[in-house]
């Protein structure tokens, strides 16, 4: 299994992350235009083995996830992929439990996080919301939407590969997709952590947020919700 993290102005939780992941697996990093601020952080992550790839000018997530998928799928050929954020959500041992449950079962794995007391106000309305809609849209339940921590078999990089949306809306375009093909998702409890009330997300409350429920709403009318 392979770890893709993707990154816009990384901090130190990057390296803290691949430090605690240790030679579980190897690591590919797409630094999504970070820029010049971003140069110390990454040469921290290429010190510690990571693959560092590189966008010249920011394209958003889904962009940065299928350039990390593409080069996964060439240079390691066979492998599954688990997905991470690296501003301190997730933990290692986390990632790895997400990771090893797709390696088991074969099938597509959840991190999915409670929605309880100390998880700010914005984050629990916007999943609470999205969790619904999308329920009401496949005749899924799961919880948490939005998670970043996600693992992938093998077989499935192809089908990734041509999921459209360069945004946060890619993750919503592939659960929708998902179960538009009949591929089970399983969800994997895991710690629920915000620092500084999710101070070091990059996602916006209202582009991105509109992006992510434009397809949303379109599956639950039923329209075609493959363009963005």
């Amino acid at each position: 299994m392979i770890a893709l993290l993707p990154v816009y102005r990384p901090s130190f939780h990057l390296p803290q992350l691949l430090t605690a992941l240790g030679n579980d697996a190897p690591a590919v990093v797409v630094d999504d235009g970070g820029g010049p601020g971003a140069a110390a952080v990454l040469d921290a992550a290429r010190a510690l083995g990571a693959t560092v790839l590189h966008h010249p000018a920011n394209r958003g997530k889904g962009a940065a996830l299928r350039t990390g998928l593409a080069h996964i799928a060439e240079a390691w050929p066979g492998h599954g992929v688990v997905c991470a954020d690296a501003d301190g959500q997730h933990r290692a041992e986390d990632v790895r439990r997400v990771a090893r449950h797709t390696e088991v079962t074969g099938r597509i794995a959840l991190g999915v996080r409670e929605f309880g007391a100390g998880v700010p106000l914005r984050s629990r309305v916007g999943n609470g919301l999205t969790a619904a809609l999308f329920r009401a849209a496949t005749g899924l339940r799961v919880r948490d939407t939005q998670t970043g921590l996600r693992a992938y078999p093998a077989e499935h990089l192809p089908w990734l590969l041509g999921i459209p949306g360069d945004g946060f809306d890619y993750e919503m375009r592939v659960l929708l997709a998902a179960a538009r093909a009949g591929h089970p998702i399983d969800t994997v409890d895991v710690a629920t952590t915000y620092l500084d009330d999710n101070a070091g997300s990059h996602f916006s409350p209202l582009g991105d947020s509109a992006r992510v429920y434009r397809p949303l709403l379109a599956g639950l009318f039923g329209a075609d919700a493959r363009e963005g």
